[in-house]
């Protein structure tokens, strides 16, 4: 396994200048978000792309994921979400996530995130399948996409969301036959939920195609710097490695950014300290 950052944290910085901080912190990976300010494909030129390209290379860097979750260039963090009532709202989503995949293709990027439906504190939660059935809908239209550009369509569970525990990621995923679906799976959100760490990776292991990692306390979802918190890391990393999990594992401390820079190093030396897991 390898060890990566988001630059979602770096929002304060370019896109460009985050990769050179984050290089330079000792990262081997980096996760793009995929929004305003870093990548929002809208505004990404031909010339934009190429620079990227040729900057993650001079600093021999990865990029590993693209994180499509937020939205704040049409809205916020969860919307336009994939099951607002409005037809036209959810195309927004759609579109945006088949941008996203786009723009994977071009960097060679081998996978996107993006959130699971949307919030459903705004709807009838007794009405739960049928916005289950509306996130089916626009993920097999995206799906489609996907498969025919090769890049893995990822889902992140997270608290209070449509999808927050592996025995519902588990059951949506059943609704497709395809390689290209699966999951960012992000440590930290299903501690939140109280799920047994290594019991959702054994539920989900075939599907996890990306990690998210960041501390927790108290069950609250606030990202923390690793070692700020109550997770025991070891063993859930400990059976990524021993199932065969070889990629990259992102830091995502999007809270820190007065600070990013700190964040990152001190998340790199805290995580390297668990011995015999990193490429």
């Amino acid at each position: 396994m390898k060890l990566s950052f988001s630059t979602n944290a770096f929002k304060n910085f370019s896109l460009l200048d985050s990769i050179r901080q984050l290089a330079g912190c000792g990262y081997s990976g980096i996760e793009i978000l995929c929004d305003k300010p870093h990548l929002y494909p809208p505004d990404f030129t031909d010339c934009d792309y190429k620079e990227l390209k040729s900057t993650a290379d001079d600093l021999s860097i990865a990029l590993v994921n693209l994180n499509a979750f937020t939205f704040f260039a049409r809205g916020d963090t969860y919307n336009p979400s994939w099951i607002d009532p409005d037809p036209q709202v959810r195309n927004l989503r759609l579109q945006h996530t088949i941008n996203a995949i786009n723009a994977a293709a071009k960097l060679n990027i081998p996978s996107i995130s993006t959130e699971p439906g949307g919030q459903i504190s705004v709807h009838n939660k007794t009405n739960r399948q049928a916005l289950l059935n509306l996130f089916e809908q626009g993920i097999k239209k995206t799906l489609k996409h996907a498969e025919q550009k090769k890049i893995f369509l990822l889902i992140e569970p997270e608290p209070e969301l449509l999808i927050e525990h592996s025995s519902e990621m588990f059951d949506f995923l059943k609704n497709f036959d395809s390689r290209w679906i699966g999951v960012n799976f992000d440590i930290g959100h299903f501690h939140c939920v109280n799920e047994n760490l290594c019991g959702a990776v054994d539920k989900l292991f075939p599907y996890i195609k990306h990690i998210h990692l960041e501390d927790i306390a108290g069950r609250k979802h606030e990202h923390l710097i690793p070692g700020h918190g109550e997770i025991d890391f070891t063993p859930v990393l400990n059976l990524l490695r021993d199932k065969g999990y070889t990629g990259y594992v992102t830091v995502e401390l999007y809270p820190y950014q007065d600070f990013p820079k700190a964040a990152a190093r001190e998340s790199l030396a805290y995580l390297e300290k668990i011995k015999n897991l990193w490429d």
